[in-house]
């Protein structure tokens, strides 16, 4: 592990930051390395307002695309909502759905086939517009780069209004509108949104056009939040605002579906983190191992005893699709073992049988475990699809640009794609993307990196410190749990390996005479750098345990080492 410090912040905006609001130099550190170095923006950050959204009509096309879709409803027409089937998709479809249902529209929700249709905007769900007489198709979380399908369904007579936030590609598709904040002539504020957050401002220019109070919408960001933290957008800026209220509504447990997926877990108060691994797996489970409208269905669902239903399907589709990722990613690591492959820059592997709907999680295992640019493929009709993951730092994006001559598709972001190819072209491409990332990587960016943001000592460790603290979240990209350094540290004599074969670390750490405790998962093989007897370092964030009503506070231990 790399430990590197997360950017130097100008000593004197913290000296500065620490007078105006009162707080002490760790916290000001804190806060000047997330860009926020005014009393303003200390506001901003720490009472996020739904005031401080932004106006929906600074987006390019909002215009047109709330006057053709109120014109539909003068017009009594039918509107197909088409989104992905991952969860900023599904959860784009309910959010859309639900509202144009409440201002009268009839409407018919649509998710693709993975298997069928794949990705994205596809033949099949045009043709199913066309047959119901449909001739608007709102397309949520994809849609930038379909040119050639939207075109298709424009010489059927269908318009479309995409709600994007890929990146577009030379083309934009010849829509009514294209909402999408990534494209270089919108000038909108903030570019980061997620899909559901894309259709979120459609929703809240609507309701400006015809006249009805704001607050009527937020009832709909709990949705929003949970597309925010399962796509892995920023939580800066607009984001941070829709994904504190969302979390807000999720804790509530309102919705019924949010209520049943969280009926057996313990925890009063969900953060962001508990969002994404909590209900992303199951809400995504439906389209990985079935289809993606049912966690739609689920979503949009207010009788309980159907939700109760649907939720326990899409439970028994999670567990099924935990032992399939398992099975698969076992598979792919012999694989890499039996053709040497462990010295590449990079991770390639296939099998046909490999189930489409979980090799983007066995990608994300892969590159835990060899840490490079990874590709996982598998059979998909007659060509081949994967899921490409990246390590920090790396744009998989543009590596895969500059391979695309042996592609015949692909989308997504910085350090997650998907792609399909003809299975004659794998082994050039395979060739080709090992060129690309050994050719372009930094090889510093092959060793895992654990940044942190500042070096305390237990002693700045106070009740008021972690109080503060509490209040940066919700966290994620761009303003992530602070991380802390501690040097030279000793224990108390109390030190334990937990869990299967010892993998854990329990601790009573000591520093100056300040006693904290301490967990550190998978790190149970340094528990001899602890029983040493000579000092050590630790990298780790701070949180809150809760045990038998009690809450006391533990260091999450992220690696240690001998001091120097």
């Amino acid at each position: 592990m790399r430990w590197t410090l997360n950017n130097k912040a100008d000593a004197a905006k913290i000296v500065q930051l620490q007078e105006s609001i009162g707080v002490d130099q760790p916290i000001a550190e804190l806060l000047v390395k997330r860009n926020i170095e005014t009393f303003e923006d200390a506001k901003a950050f720490f009472r996020p307002s739904l005031d401080s959204l932004h106006d929906p009509f600074l987006m390019k096309g909002m215009h047109e695309a709330t006057d053709c879709i109120l014109q539909k409803r003068n017009e009594n027409r039918l509107i197909m909502v088409f989104g992905d089937y991952d969860v900023d998709g599904t959860t784009s479809v309910a959010l859309m759905s639900t509202y144009l249902k409440s201002l009268g529209f009839e409407i018919l929700s649509y998710i693709p086939d993975r298997y069928e249709e794949g990705y994205g905007v596809s033949y099949k769900g045009i043709d199913h517009a066309k047959a119901n007489g449909i001739d608007l198709i709102i397309a949520l979380d994809c849609g930038i780069k379909a040119i050639d399908k939207i075109k298709y369904a424009k010489d059927l007579g269908i318009d479309f209004i995409v709600c994007d936030h890929h990146r577009p590609g030379d083309n934009i598709p010849d829509a009514v509108a294209v909402l999408d904040p990534k494209q270089e002539d919108c000038n909108y504020p903030y570019d980061e949104l997620c899909g559901c957050g894309v259709g979120f401002k459609l929703i809240q220019a609507l309701h400006i056009k015809i006249g009805k109070p704001q607050k009527e919408i937020y009832k709909y960001l709990d949705l929003v939040a949970t597309a925010i933290g399962s796509d892995i957008v920023p939580i800066t800026g607009e984001n941070r605002i829709l994904a504190h209220f969302g979390l807000k509504l999720i804790n509530s447990r309102r919705r019924p579906a949010f209520k049943a997926i969280l009926e057996q877990t313990k925890k009063s108060e969900l953060t962001i983190t508990d969002v994404v691994f909590m209900i992303g797996p199951r809400i995504n489970a439906a389209g990985r191992m079935k289809h993606g409208l049912l966690a739609t269905e689920l979503l949009c669902e207010n009788d309980i005893e159907k939700v109760k239903t649907l939720a326990k399907d899409i439970e028994e589709f999670n567990a099924s699709r935990k032992d399939t990722d398992r099975t698969i990613t076992g598979e792919a690591l012999k694989l890499i073992k039996e053709n040497k492959e462990e010295e590449r820059f990079t991770t390639v592997v296939y099998q046909p049988h490999w189930h489409k709907g979980v090799i983007g999680i066995v990608a994300s295992r892969l590159t835990e475990t060899y840490y490079r640019p990874t590709l996982v493929f598998t059979k998909s009709g007659e060509k081949l699809a994967a899921s490409a993951r990246s390590v920090k730092g790396f744009d998989v994006y543009d590596a895969l640009e500059s391979s695309a001559e042996f592609i015949e598709q692909f989308g997504g972001h910085k350090y997650a794609a998907g792609l399909t190819l003809e299975e004659t072209n794998f082994e050039k491409f395979k060739s080709k993307f090992e060129e690309v990332v050994k050719s372009s990587i930094d090889p510093d960016l092959l060793t895992p990196e654990i940044q942190f943001d500042s070096e305390l000592e237990f002693s700045d460790i106070t009740p008021k410190f972690i109080r503060i603290l509490k209040q940066f979240a919700p966290f994620g990209p761009r303003n992530m749990k602070p991380t802390f350094v501690s040097r030279n540290i000793s224990t108390t004599g109390f030190v334990k390996a937990l869990g299967e074969e010892g993998l854990h670390l329990k601790a009573n750490l000591v520093q100056n005479g300040v006693v904290l405790t301490s967990i550190g998962f998978g790190l149970g093989e340094k528990k001899e750098i602890m029983d040493s007897k000579e000092n050590f370092d630790i990298i780790y964030t701070i949180e809150e345990n809760e045990w038998n009503g009690t809450t006391t506070v533990q260091l999450n231990l992220k690696d240690l080492k001998k001091s120097n």
